[in-house]
This record gives structure tokens, sequence and C-alpha cells, in this order.
């Protein structure tokens, strides 16, 4: 059943709150009798940075600062959620990473994500919990200058996790004000914020300070305590500028993971309970990384070098007694990492004859040092026993080239190139899934842009892409648990999209795309680090549409409206024929977006959003399906004086029984005799608010 926003009473209550906005003191007033004018002297830029002529695709953008401040964010990692499409979920401990879901994907943890911050790469690969794991609890969002997004595998600069889409994070360079706000709120959450730019020696140092806290609704709280820094140094000198930017995190947290339905409805354990309340996890990840950005006349060169330390302590039990009826199935995923890379860009404009030409070529190297990486079965997050563990040593190379060409006034088409070549080495503690190895992937790109008339462009966009797959899997061919043999896994997984779109701003004030698209994948070979084992899987296509609007009918009122559809099937029949079916479980097929927004209308700022998920398949012949949810957030601020501002954030308004997330697997309680199979799900956080107070001096 799809949502009915305009059925709904906060729909109505939003109309409302534009009339009376229009009337306030200070909000322009059109004469009577005259036909309102609001488009031709109001630029629709303000949450997206999406004019006609100012991307490559019709599904690509930037989203703005101001997106950032005026939408409410629960958790860190929803600032992706702002990329139109892109739903954030959780299904365990707030200091875990989000679940993402996009173009058809249950992206798991990030994996065909592609996710940087300042140029250096979130995803973490052969991780122990997930391939790509996409943890942004280390982010500030107000720090936030811009959000870079694309889709498909269509851009040559966009290599490994690429595939359904990638986002680059910018930082500000500097801050107006320094900045002290606290915040309180709902489940004893208590943040603390210390952020500044003081000039230094010629350049600007820009640092922010984070202490937060909280519990979640959960019978045994969350208890995370995050601590966060970041410290930048900027300098210009001429032509050149330098960057070196230091960030640190560290977090502690308890986890409520997914529960069995059916413990629910019997009533053995509440909503917000668990099965195994010693759940939890703790990590830390410090890097550094340097920028370096020269103007030559004619191009740019950009470099960026960096270095990362990591590590991560996860303690996960998903299916209680079903592995073992005396200790419990509680199991540590370890991953203890240093992580190099270095990646750059020289971007130069000629001519040939009378077409002008811009060319880009560039290169990404990295090398991952896992030492070690491991599986170990627990009871109370003590070690029983050791499942695997293993030495990795990662390395890849990537290098790209790309030329756009304006043939007309009227279209623009770009080639890109992409080679990447991947070192795998793995020392395990069974001898059989020790090895090296080694392959590439060839990723050619191309798109096609024309226009624009009556300001609107269309576009056209094709590539081949790729994820690669963990590193333990590609060399592993015993199970560790069972000792059984199994294959290895296809080190580069390949894959092929294409889409068609179009971008218009016919409509004044009104800012509007829509998106026809589909990817292919060869196979979606991963490596199950719930199970320590590889699980080769079918081929798959999806296909869908995208639509998103933005309209700004007063310069400080702003509504969005993003709309997803997916269709995902697997192409091949599964090699177990007790499985039949096509579905991809966990898929997302609907996702909406809309919200409206006050943006200093005097002394105040204002929003209410509203996101549905649509229902998923949870096993490939459809016969069990998750429930779809539907949640409002609202946003409320005043400021009292110029240094002085109040704000209010309520997420999930109308307390919304919703789960955030749903499985379909067998598991075993301590008193049944037998594995049962059913839904486990992870609930929505119910009603919560937030107060903050912010101080700029």
């Amino acid at each position: 059943m799809q949502p009915d926003f305009r059925a709904c009473s906060a729909w109505r209550a939003c109309a409302l709150l534009v009339a009376l906005a229009r009337a306030a003191p200070g909000a322009e007033q059109t004469p009577a009798g005259a036909t309102p004018q609001y488009g031709e002297e109001i630029q629709v830029t303000a949450h997206y940075e999406n004019a006609v002529g100012s991307s490559e695709a019709a599904s690509a953008g930037t989203i703005t600062h101001q997106l950032v401040e005026d939408r409410p964010i629960l958790r860190p990692g929803e600032v992706l959620e702002l990329v139109p499409g892109l739903i954030i979920t959780q299904h365990s401990g707030a200091g875990k990473a989000n679940q993402y879901f996009l173009r058809g994907f249950n992206l798991d943890h990030g994996t065909d994500f592609l996710t940087t911050l300042e140029g250096v790469p979130v995803n973490l690969r052969t991780h122990a919990h997930g391939q790509g794991y996409t943890d942004l609890n280390f982010l500030i969002p107000e720090l936030i200058q811009r959000i870079d997004y694309f889709k498909g595998p269509y851009f040559a600069s966009k290599g490994d996790f690429a595939s359904a889409g990638a986002a680059d994070i910018h930082y500000v360079e500097s801050l107006p004000e320094h900045l002290v706000e606290l915040t309180a709120g709902s489940f004893l959450y208590g943040r603390a914020l210390l952020a500044g730019s003081p000039g230094l020696g010629g350049g600007k140092l820009l640092y922010g300070l984070e202490l937060s806290h909280e519990d979640g609704p959960w019978v045994r709280p969350d208890d995370y305590r995050r601590v966060n820094g970041v410290l930048r140094y900027t300098v210009a000198a001429g032509d050149a500028k330098w960057k070196l930017t230091a960030m640190g995190y560290s977090g502690v947290w308890n986890a409520t993971d997914q529960v069995p339905l059916r413990a629910v409805e019997s009533g053995q354990i509440g909503r917000f309970g668990n099965i195994d309340p010693t759940d939890g996890g703790k990590t830390h990840r410090f890097s550094l990384s340097g920028e370096y950005q020269q103007n030559l006349g004619s191009g740019v060169l950009e470099a960026i070098l960096y270095g990362l330390k990591y590590r991560l302590n996860l303690f996960s039990d998903f299916t209680y007694f079903l592995r073992d009826p005396v200790n419990g199935d509680q199991f540590e995923q370890a991953d203890d990492r240093w992580q190099f890379g270095t990646s750059g860009s020289l971007a130069w404009t000629t001519a040939i004859g009378a077409i002008p030409l811009r060319s880009t070529v560039g290169w990404e190297a990295r090398h991952d040092r896992i030492d070690p990486i491991g599986l170990y079965d627990t009871a109370g997050q003590q070690r029983l026993r050791v499942v695997r563990q293993d030495v990795v040593r990662e390395t890849s190379g990537g290098v790209f080239a790309e030329g756009e060409a304006s043939l007309a006034p009227w279209v623009r088409a770009i080639a890109g190139l992409r080679y990447d070549l991947y070192f795998f080495d793995v020392t395990s503690s069974e001898r059989a899934n020790s090895g090296r190895t080694h392959a590439g992937r060839l990723s050619p790109k191309l798109s096609a842009i024309l226009g624009p008339w009556a300001k609107t462009e269309l576009f056209a966009n094709f590539g081949l892409g790729f994820h690669s797959n963990d590193a333990r899997g590609v060399t592993t061919t015993v199970d560790p648990r069972s000792g059984d043999p199994i294959p290895r896994v296809t080190p580069l997984a390949p894959t092929r999209g294409g889409e068609v779109g179009v971008r218009t701003e016919i409509v004044p004030s009104v800012q509007s795309s829509l998106a026809l698209w589909r990817l292919d994948i060869d196979s979606e070979l991963l490596f199950r680090g719930d199970a320590g084992t590889t699980e080769p899987s079918r081929a798959s296509r999806r296909w869908g549409v995208e639509w998103n609007t933005r309209w700004r009918p007063l310069r400080w009122l702003l509504f969005d409206l993003d709309v997803a559809w997916s269709h995902s099937r697997f192409t091949t029949p599964d090699p177990d024929p007790a499985v039949t079916g096509d579905h991809i479980p966990g898929a997302i097929g609907t996702a909406v977006s809309a919200g409206a927004a006050i943006h200093d209308l005097g002394p105040w700022s204002a929003s209410l959003y509203a996101r549905y998920f649509g229902p998923r398949p949870l096993v490939e012949d459809d016969s069990v399906r998750s429930t779809a949810s539907t949640l409002f957030n609202g946003y409320v601020s005043y400021r009292l004086t110029r240094w002085a501002r109040l704000s209010l954030d309520v997420f999930n308004l109308f307390n919304a029984q919703v789960d955030d997330i749903a499985y379909f697997y067998r598991s075993r309680l301590r008193e049944e005799q037998a594995a049962v199979e059913g839904i486990h799900f992870h609930p929505a956080e119910n009603r919560s608010v937030r107060v903050s107070a912010a101080l700029t001096f």
C-alpha cells in the first residue's frame, strides 16, 4: 500500500503552517487580486545544488549544509539519508554501523555504496562483520559543508563499492564563529559540542570536540558513550593550498540486536527487550590525512595522502541456542587494522579545433594491514573457542582517465576508462584457507548530456563497475566450522549499469529530476562474516525509477519530495533445489521522503519531514514480507540573540510502532526443543525529544 501523505493530519498541519507563515510579519506578501510571482527572483538552491548544468547524471547532485541544519538527525550516519532514495536503519546497538538501503539493495553495512570523508574512504574492506563496513559515528554534522552524491557505476573516479551509489562528504575549512552546543533529551541522551576556527600562522585551524551519551528505549540501556574530535589546519600560499586533518573517535556500547517476533507475541520479552543481554561492542578510529591543491593555470592538481588506525570488537547473538544449547550462540568479531592510501587527480582544459575538451587523469592506491581479523565463539563476551583467525594484507591500485567534450552548445559527451588491480594475501589459523592471489578489472564509462532547452536537459549514462569480495573468501577452501570443502569466491564481482534521465527548472521556483535506471550483477558473492564462511549467490538484475522535486515558493520556505521505486530479481536459479523463487531477500522496493522547512523567518526556523520505507521480501519466494513503516520527525529553532539559539528536535513524532528492519531465518530459544523459522526484527525507536542550546562567540 502506498503512503497517502495528503490524507494524514501531518500533511494538513504542514499546509496550515505554510498559510500562517505567508501571513507572518516579515513574510513576502502579494497584493490583493494579483497573481503570486515567487519564482522569477528566487533561486531554488537551498537544500540541494541540483541546478540545470550542475551534474553529469539526473540522479547526481550536492547536498548543502542548510539541509543538514534543517533536517532532524537521530544518528550521525543519517546524514546519508539526505541522499534521495537512501534509507538508513539500525539492527543493533547505536555504536554499530548503520544498515543502508538504496536502488533495490539491502546494502548491509555499506557494500555497493562508496562513502568518503575529505577524500579518505570510510568503507572497510575485508571487515570482520561485513564487506564494505561503513561506520559514520565519527561524523560531526555541524562541520559538514556539503555532500556530493552519485548513483550508478558511470563515474570514472569511483571504483570499489560504488555500483549502487557514492557520497563524498566534505567538512568546512573554517567556521565564522566559535560554537558551544549542549543537548539533552529522552533516554538519557546528552551531547556537548565545542567547535571553532581561530587564525594561526597565516592559516585557519578548525577544531571540533564532541562528547555524547545515550541509552535508547531498550530494556537493557545502550549506554553508548562516544568521544569524537577533529583538528584541521588549512593554509594557502599563492596558487597552492595545503590541508592537514586529524580525526579521532572512540565508542563503547551495549546492544539489543534483532529479536524473534514469536518471543514478543508470546509475552516472553517486550518490544524493546532482548534474548542475550550481553551483546555489545567497542571501537576506535584515528586518522591523519594531508591534502594538496595546486592551480596550474589551465588545470588543477589535487592529491591526498592518509593513514588510519581502526579497531572493533563486536559481540552479537542472532540465533540464541541453535548452535550451542549450553553456552548460547554469541560470537565475537574482531578487527584490528592499519590502513594507508593515496588518491588524486590532474584536470585541465584544452581544445580540439573549436571543441572545448576537459580532461582528467587520476589515481588511487590503498593498503590494509589487518592483524588479526577473527571470529570467536563467546558467552557473556568471554571467548570460548577460535572459529577462525587470520592475518590479511590487501593492496589495490587504480588509475582512471576521463574526457568531456562540448560537441555543440547543446550536447556534452563524457568518456572514461578505469582499471583496478587487487592483491590478496591471507594467513589463516586453518592452513587450507591461507593463500595469495590477485585480480584486475577494466571499467569503461560513457555519458551524454543534451540541452538545455527551456531550462531542461536530458541525460544518458552507462558504465561497468565492481565490488571487491572479502579477502578471506577469495582464499578459503574449507568451512572453518564444519571442515567441509567450499569453493573460493570471485575476487572482484562485476556490475553493469545504465540510466536515462531528465532535469528541469521550467516551472518557476521548482527544480525536478526523473531517472530510469538498471543495474546487473554477475554474482552477489559475499563473505558472510556472521558465519565465517562464504555463500555464493546468483546473478541479479535491478531496475527502477527515481523522482526528485524541490520547490521554493518563498525565500524562507522550502519543500522537498523524493520518490524511489525499485524492482529486484535474481536472474538465474539457485543451485540449491530447495530454494525456489527469484526475489532478493531484503531488497528495498519503495522509499519516499517528503518535507517542508522554514529557514530564518525572522528568529524562527522549523521543519517537518516524513519518511516511508516500503515492505520488502524476506525469502526468495516472496511468501514472507516485512511490514512498511512511516516516520515523522520535526524540528523548531528560535534565535534569542545574534549569538544564542534554542532548538527542539522530535523524532518519531506520532510514536509509530514500526520496525527498523526485519529478517527471516531459523533460531532457537532456550526452552524450545528444535529450531524455529520466523521473523526477527529490530523496532524503530519510539518518540523522543532533544533540546539544544547553542552559543556562538
